[in-house]
């Protein structure tokens, strides 16, 4: 699959630049603290890594609460960490998250009127050139498995 390119000059280059589009699926999560109220956390993304290392996303995904809830972000997938092991990475995304309201809307810092920063810290093993799996931290809240497919 090309790669979108961009008009020369135009401004886009800048935030497509080079790069692939990646999907991931999440389908399965825990929680440090579960509890009753706790429901399945699942997710979708759709990510544009660019060859730079830098990617922005989106994400939708029901919460620890079962409501329908969003996350649009920026960051950085940094591969070859260990020279024995270029296989391992670790990922960044910092952006904007929708979803906790109502009686849960204090289950997130910050959070006003649904909307409250995101941020993801992942741990993750490239299989082959496009597939690998990741964990993601999901704050202090709990860990989350993701598997990811990059369309190049």
């Amino acid at each position: 699959m090309a790669a979108a390119q961009a008009a020369p000059g135009d401004g886009s280059d800048r935030f497509f630049g080079n790069g692939h589009w990646r999907v991931a699926v999440s389908p399965w999560s825990l929680h440090f603290a579960p509890s009753e109220e706790h429901k399945p956390v699942l997710a979708v993304a759709l990510e544009w890594q660019r060859d730079d290392d830098w990617l922005w996303g989106g994400s939708y995904f029901t919460n620890s609460f079962g409501q329908p809830s969003a996350y649009v972000y920026l960051g950085q997938r940094i591969g070859h960490l260990l020279e024995a092991q270029p296989q391992l990475f670790v990922q960044w995304s910092a952006g904007m998250m929708y979803g906790y309201r109502g009686e849960y809307q204090h289950k997130v810092p910050f959070n006003s009127n649904g909307f409250s920063p995101g941020l993801l810290l992942s741990l993750g093993w490239a299989f082959d050139e496009r597939s690998s799996a990741q964990i993601n931290l999901l704050g202090s809240a709990g860990l989350m498995l993701q598997i990811s497919y990059e369309l190049r």
